[in-house]
This record gives structure tokens, C-alpha cells and sequence, in this order.
């Protein structure tokens, strides 16, 4: 079964109406890790490090579950694609299911921090600070997931305005928030960076709360079936092709976290922060142009539920040509002002951030395009189901090629600079495995969702 489907103009619009809203729904991410630094930049850099590398830290650990909820999309664009849209909201309950069990899992977690941070070579004041900051937040995780797993659903459905409503509940919230506890503004404690980890999860718990109310009550073109036919073997199918997508993006972040915790830490506290400083700047492009992957993989997922695998390669095609005009327009802004953006995180001037960074964010320049290539079509493959194989590929590039090569490097002299050009070629490689994957029309052989009984 196939179909002509709409115009290139038609194609275009669909993507753009999906697309807007996710794209500033991720922006408001970018803007909440942005607006984390830049908050408690004034209290040092070791400051700066705990919250930022925390930051990451407690992402590494909850973006397994997040990768996993993300497969909610797949199963419901496909399944309305074909035409089964009352068949969804137990979907949403599914994604519902692993942000509670992750959420039990991340306060487990909590005493083992001082454990696992012992291994990172962090100064004690820097490693205190990070400690009690990421044990806060993993009072989130829950919502975190969460906020996806609800978001997910309707982006499948086709409603990505809920996703950034919630988004910029949690930016405003967040920043905000962070005003009032990082110094103690409005008589407020002045808690420092637990304040920031507060923060957090005070938007979080907020952001989560929207849309749940909005699922319950069957808002934003949700259908008005009750969440009935729950199947514990439907279950186990969300779980099969979600874990893979959960670990592909795990092993990839763990791979990233030895690097910044078990390698660049020895390097000092300012390398680390001015490394996360870059991260944060780049977030910026990555996180809108995530967006922008995700809102064309909601149309492939569509098309593959509607019997048209043809129609995938031209959503691909607009959806990749959008998302690298972005990426590199701001690759060119790094390579441009380099100072001017590292400067907003160093206003006192009293560290070597920008210093140290400026090169780091050219360097980051030159992964711009290779990194639209890899979120096009690694968020492709996620919507047509094939999340085994690129878990695999980002197992071996990671942790056969990118930690060995980085460790060669920093530990030979290649410093911070070596270990950033190691970042760039990763991206590369990985790009080109995907783009291997998707030409060769694997993908178009896997049965997410079960036939339709006729």
C-alpha cells in the first residue's frame, strides 16, 4: 500500500506546523541549562562546574528512560497513520508506567552518589557542591520522563503545542525560581547552587502536572477513549523498541560523562567549566534543531502507519535541510564571536573560561552539520522502530573509538583542544553510520506496531 501523499509545498507546511512548537519547547531546555549557568556563574567557577557537570550528570542517569519514552511517539503516529487513532491513549499510559518506575529507581540511586562521584578527580569543594546538587534533582527524574512520555504522545497524535507550553512553564518557573534561591531574593533562603537543583524540580514537578491535567481531561485533539486494552505483551512491545532507543542515548551520554568526568577532570575545574560552558552554548543549536528532527520524524512515523515507506526519504529530505541551514548559521556565529558568547558566563572576568573556551567553541563549529545529519536521521530510524541497530552503532563509536581515542589524546598532552577535535570526529562517524543505515532500507523491513487484523 502506498500514497501519493502532499506537494513538496504541502510537505513543507506539514513540517513547519509540527515542527514551530517543538522547536521552541527544546529551545526553552537550551534556555533552562543556559539560564542554569548563567545564574551562578557570579559564585565561581567551581560553582559553575557543580551545577553544569551535574546537570549532565543527572541527565546521563535519566536519559535511558527518556530515550525509552521517546518510542511512545513511534507507536502512536504510526498508529494514527493508519487510521487507529482511539487505540493510543493506553500508549500514554505505558510512557506513564516507566517515568514511575524510573522515577523509584532514580531515589534508589541517591545514596550511591558519594560512591560514584569518588572515581572523578573533581577538587573536594567542586565534588561536595556536585553531590548535593545532583542529589536534589533526582527528586525530578519522574517528572522529567514523564513530561516526555506526555509530550511524546501528542507530538504522535500530531499536537506538538502542548509540548511547548509545558516547556516554557518549566523555562519561566525554572529561572525564576533560580532567582529567588541562588541569592535569596523576595526573603527567600539564599541556598547557592541547591538552590539552582530546587529549581529544577520545582518546574519540573510544574511542567508535568500541565499536562497531565491536559491527558486527563482529554485536551489538545486527544481522543476521548478511555484508556482501555492495556496488554501486558503490548507493553513488553513498548519496552522492546524502547530500551534499545533508551540505551542508545545512554551509552552514548555514559561514554560522554567518562570523558568529562574521568578525563577532563584532571585537567582542573576551570577546563571542566569552560567545557560546559561550550555545552551549554551549543545546546542553543542542538536542542531547536532536535526539535525539528523529532517534528519530521512524527511525519515518517505517519507515513510508514499509513503503508507509504516511499513518502519517508522526502520527509527526511526537507526535515534534513532545514535542520542543517540552522546548525551551521550558528556554527558560523561561533566561529565569529567565540569571546562575545563565552563572556556571558564570565562577567566578573575572573576565570579562564573565556580563554579557555573560545577555541573549544570553534572547534565545536565544525560538528554543526554532521550533527543535523545524525539527530535527521538517528529520530528517522526511532519513528520506523529500528532502534536496535543504532544502539549498536553508537555502542561500538562510542565506546570502541571516541574513549579510547580521547583518552590517547588528553593523556599524551592533546589537552582540552585534542579532546574536542576526538568530539568532532565522533559526531562524523556516527553520521556516516547512519547514513549508511538509513540507505540501506533496512529500516523498512520492521514491524513496530502488530498488523491489522482484517
Amino acid at each position: 500500500m502506498s500514497s501519493a501523499g502532499p506537494g513538496p509545498r504541502g510537505a513543507v507546511a506539514a513540517l513547519v506546523t509540527l515542527a514551530l512548537p517543538m522547536v521552541l519547547a527544546r529551545a526553552t531546555q537550551a534556555v533552562d541549562m543556559f539560564a542554569d549557568a548563567i545564574q551562578v556563574e557570579h559564585l565561581g567557577s567551581g560553582s559553575l562546574a557543580a551545577v553544569a557537570t551535574g546537570g549532565l550528570n543527572v541527565i546521563g542517569l535519566d536519559i535511558l528512560p527518556i530515550g525509552m519514552v521517546f518510542i511512545v511517539q513511534s507507536f502512536v503516529a504510526q498508529l494514527v497513520g493508519r487510521g487507529d487513532r482511539d487505540d493510543t491513549p493506553r500508549f500514554a499510559w505505558y510512557g506513564l508506567a516507566i517515568a514511575a518506575v524510573s522515577g523509584v529507581l532514580a531515589l534508589a540511586l541517591i545514596p550511591a552518589l558519594d560512591f560514584m562521584m569518588s572515581y572523578s578527580e573533581y577538587s573536594p569543594a567542586v565534588r561536595d557542591q556536585m553531590i548535593d546538587y545532583m542529589a536534589i534533582r533526582m527528586y525530578s527524574v519522574a517528572a522529567l520522563v514523564g513530561v516526555e512520555a506526555l509530550g511524546n504522545w501528542y507530538g504522535g497524535l500530531g499536537n506538538t503545542w502542548m509540548s511547548m507550553i509545558a516547556g516554557v512553564i518549566a523555562m519561566v518557573t525554572n529561572i525564576f525560581v533560580n532567582w529567588l534561591l541562588i541569592d535569596g531574593n523576595l526573603g527567600a533562603p539564599a541556598l547557592g547552587v541547591e538552590g539552582a537543583a530546587w529549581s529544577s524540580v520545582i518546574a519540573s514537578y510544574l511542567a508535568f502536572a500541565f499536562l497531565a491535567v491536559m491527558f486527563w481531561r482529554r485536551m489538545g485533539g486527544a481522543p476521548k477513549a478511555r484508556a482501555t486494552g492495556f496488554s501486558l505483551a503490548e507493553l513488553k512491545r513498548v519496552v522492546r523498541f524502547g530500551l534499545p532507543n533508551g540505551m542508545n542515548w545512554f551509552l552514548e551520554f555514559a561514554a560522554f560523562q567518562v570523558f568529562v568526568n574521568g578525563m577532563l577532570a584532571g585537567l582542573g575545574d576551570d577546563v571542566v567549566a569552560a567545557l560546559n560552558v561550550v555545552l551549554a552554548v551549543n545546546s542553543v543549536a542542538f536542542m531547536p534543531a532536535f526539535g525539528l528532527a523529532s517534528a519530521g520524524a512524527i511525519l515518517a512515523g505517519q507515513s510508514i502507519g499509513a503503508g507509504a515507506r516511499d513518502e519517508v526519504w522526502r520527509y527526511v529530505k526537507i526535515t534534513l535541510t532545514i535542520t542543517a541551514v540552522w546548525m551551521m548559521a550558528i556554527g558560523a556565529l561561533y566561529l565569529l564571536f567565540p569571546s562575545t558568547l563565552l563572556r556571558l558566563f564570565d562577567s566578573q572576568g575572573t576565570s579562564e573560561i573565556v580563554a579557555l573556551g573560545s577555541t573549544m567553541l570553534v572547534i565545536s563549529a565544525g560538528w554543526q552539520l554532521f550533527d543535523a545529519i545524525a539527530m535527521t536521521l538517528s529520530e528517522t530510524l526511532r519513528a520506523a522502530g529500528d532502534t536496535f541497530w543504532t544502539a549498536a552503532a553508537r555502542l561500538v563509536l562510542a565506546w570502541a573509538v571516541f574513549v579510547p581515542a580521547a583518552y590517547l589524546v588528553v593523556d599524551n598532552g592533546g589537552g582540552p583542544i585534542g579532546a574536542m577535535i576526538c568530539v568532532a570526529g565522533y559526531v562524523a562517524l556516527l553520521a556516516l553510520a547512519l547514513a549508511y543505515r538509513f540507505k540501506s532500507g533496512a529500516w523498512k523491513t520492521i514491524e513496530l506496531i502488530e498488523p491489522k487484523l482484517v
